[in-house]
């Protein structure tokens, strides 16, 4: 595994969600007011799904398991080792059902 490229994905999905954070009013009517925090919002969320999935294609690729037909299955191989805790599967599933990212928090 290139761990290199897996630190620099999680560092890049950190700083998606600090963007996330740092521009999230409130309330959700100086977010409906905000159209820049709704475009920096929208675009962060976008690149964290993407790391996201980037990062769980990376690790699953390197074990003998059949490529994952959806994100969601993605999130759920990576519980099967244990890699992300079941409550985060959960929540990571009923995140990408709604259009919203997970972050992927690895267990050390």
């Amino acid at each position: 595994m290139d761990r290199d490229l897996v630190e620099t994905k999680l560092e890049s999905l950190r700083r998606c969600v600090d963007r996330i954070t740092n521009k999230s009013p409130s309330s959700v009517e100086q977010l409906l007011q905000d159209s820049d925090a709704q475009d920096i919002i929208a675009l962060n969320l976008q690149r964290a799904v993407q790391l996201s999935v980037d990062i769980a294609s990376h690790l699953i690729a390197e074990t003998d398991v059949v490529p994952p037909s959806t994100m969601a299955e993605n999130f759920a191989i990576l519980q099967k080792f244990h890699i992300i805790t079941p409550a985060l599967l959960n929540a990571s599933q009923k995140l990408l059902v709604s259009g919203i990212s997970p972050s992927i928090a690895i267990n050390r």
